[in-house]
């Protein structure tokens, strides 16, 4: 998993900083989750398949297509739960 946040990263032609900053976050932070050091929460997870457009599961390696799904509408119901 941690190789491909990485490559993500240097496709976009982007630095650690700017991805830190991105997710609010340290570079120092930020680089301890492309090393393995720290696993990444979800919450952050989230946020980096948002910016590569990529799904969950091929950042954690559970597929090889990048591909995110479609995201589905909330209803008033679902808000309220």
């Amino acid at each position: 998993m941690y190789h491909r946040i990485r490559d993500l990263r240097e496709d976009k032609d982007l630095t650690q900083t700017a991805i830190s900053r991105m997710l609010g976050m340290s570079q120092t932070g930020y680089s301890k989750y492309e090393t393995g050091e720290n696993d990444i929460p979800t919450a952050i997870l989230i946020r980096l398949a948002k910016i590569y457009h990529v799904s969950i599961d091929y950042l954690l390696g559970q597929t090889n297509e990048k591909k995110r799904y479609a995201e589905v509408p909330q209803s008033d119901e679902t808000e309220n739960k």
